[in-house]
């Protein structure tokens, strides 16, 4: 009887557990068994591994009793990444490999039945996860999937292309018989900064192009409304280049969701993500789900921008799902047996016209809505969602003749070099972004004088806003302070701060 035991890693959300696999070689009646609450996929690779074997020239024990087992039990194994460490528990439980080897790598890869390694979902978070947990082994990855991995700083990562080249380097005897596998060279991305859209292309609209930097500066939610063709979209596909670039843990943190699901790319690597989903999205698309849960659209653009064209249009329901997200920054996922939790802080920024024709407050065209078809318009969008979004700027029609004159304004990089410089004050001052401000953290680095609270508070009352609405508002002018380089906000920031909250008349 023989015993070989290895590491590889399963997912659970974006954790990465560590799976250790046992593989028993017996005398008996001939099987091959896989326990351990396997997905279809994980018992598939019965078949798999037992060809690849053959196809590679390697010995597979026909007449052997073979028992796989992968541990914890009680975690549920999906997908075909455990392929590669079944098929090497089998070689070595068989002693055609070197078992005391294995304990230095952790391997992760699905076979082909020719015996290729194939690329596997998720391989920057079962890096992150291998970081935590076991930084002194090696990681061997499919060669598709290993340059995402290696973007990871103090792990050693390994490729491989197929199953041969891994047997190689854990031949039996004498070590210099080995090969060697090839060391993993961290993805590299490639970027043009002649394709970012700058700032100085949305022409006479000052004010939306204000409350936008003040947006960016503060990590605030926006809401942009107007009449169709004002430049609310344009404004938006431009936002997202004013904000400074990740940090490497921000980077890791946002390519991780991409990774998992499968859908990371080295270009985007430690750049802003941008989503813009179209708005027939259901509420599962938003934030997630399946079996296992994958993350959503909201997740994705985790530490980055959420833009929903035509707000009104999206399913209630879907709508209403990122209240929670609005507020903590976190998605959970729960489903039967089955539950993930998604870090989803992002920007919200929106767009909608302000009624079903568009051209309610138009300077030059008649709207053709009723009064009460434009209140069940805006009220599609609920009252506690809506106060959830900081800014709710007007973009106005602007007339065509106007446009031609209207001046050039601050291209991206201006913008954006003040944007960068009024964070870095608040991290320096507060550790946060003036948005996540809170508590006894708001009451400290927002407090306002005498003059300019009275006249703050008087506001509040006469426009019946709640106290969310306060909170965020004292948030905003906090921004506006720290982008004329104040330490104390006046009146002049309040007022500015309170503009902010008025594009939908009525409404809190």
């Amino acid at each position: 009887m023989s015993l070989a035991v290895l590491h590889s890693r399963g997912l659970d959300g974006l954790h990465a557990p560590e799976i250790t696999v046992e593989v028993h070689l017996s005398n008996g009646l001939p099987s091959f068994t896989l326990v351990g609450l396997a997905e279809t996929e994980v018992k598939e690779a019965r078949e798999r591994v037992r060809c690849a074997l053959n196809n590679s020239g390697l010995d597979f024990p026909h007449s052997k009793r073979i028992t796989v087992n992968l541990a914890p039990a009680e975690l549920p194994k999906e997908s075909g990444r455990f392929d590669l460490p079944i098929a090497l528990g089998i070689l070595a439980a068989s002693g055609q490999i070197d078992a005391s080897r294995l304990q230095h790598f952790e391997f992760v890869g699905e076979l082909s039945l020719a015996g290729d390694v194939r690329p596997v979902r998720g391989a920057l978070p079962l890096a992150l996860g291998l970081r935590r947990s076991a930084p002194h082994r090696a990681l061997v990855l499919p060669s598709a999937s290993a340059p995402e991995a290696a973007l990871v700083p103090g792990l050693t990562v390994h490729t491989a292309d197929h199953l041969l080249e891994v047997v190689q380097a854990l031949l039996p005897g004498d070590a210099a018989l080995c090969k060697p596998l090839p060391w993993a060279q961290p993805a590299v991305p490639k970027t043009d900064p002649t394709l970012v859209p700058d700032w100085r292309d949305v022409k006479g609209q000052q004010g939306a192009k204000r409350a936008l930097e003040v947006a960016a500066a503060g990590g605030h939610s926006a809401l942009l409304v107007g009449p169709p063709g004002t430049g609310k979209s344009m404004l938006a596909q431009r936002f997202v280049h004013l904000l400074p670039r990740l940090n490497e843990a921000q980077a890791l943190s946002s390519a991780a969701l991409w990774s998992l699901a499968g859908r990371f790319e080295a270009e985007h690597w430690a750049r802003r993500p941008f989503r813009a989903p179209h708005h027939s999205a259901t509420a599962a698309a938003l934030v997630g789900g399946g079996s296992p849960p994958r993350p959503g659209e909201i997740s994705l653009a985790h530490e980055g921008v959420l833009f929903l064209d035509e707000l009104p249009e999206y399913p209630r329901s879907a709508l209403e799902a990122l209240r929670e997200p609005l507020e903590n920054g976190r998605i959970t996922i729960s489903r039967a047996g089955r539950q993930a939790e998604f870090p989803a802080d992002f920007q919200l920024l929106a767009a909608m016209n302000p009624c079903p024709c568009g051209h309610l407050g138009h300077p030059r065209l008649s709207c053709r809505c009723s009064p009460d078809v434009v209140a069940r318009y805006q009220g599609r969008i609920s009252g506690p969602l809506l106060d959830r979004i900081d800014l709710q700027i007007e973009v106005p029609a602007v007339h065509p003749a106007t446009l031609s004159a209207a001046p050039e304004g601050e291209d991206t990089a201006t913008v954006a070099q003040r944007v960068f410089e009024t964070r870095e004050r608040q991290w320096q001052r507060q550790g946060c972004l003036n948005a996540h401000l809170d508590g006894a953290a708001l009451a400290t680095h927002a407090a306002l004088p005498c003059a300019a609270a009275d006249f703050f508070e008087g506001t509040c009352l006469r426009l019946g806003w709640s106290a969310r609405a306060h909170q965020r508002v004292l948030r905003i002018a906090r921004t506006v302070a720290d982008l004329q380089g104040l330490d104390q906000i006046g009146i002049e920031q309040v007022s500015e701060a309170i503009q902010y909250r008025r594009a939908l008349r009525g409404r809190p």
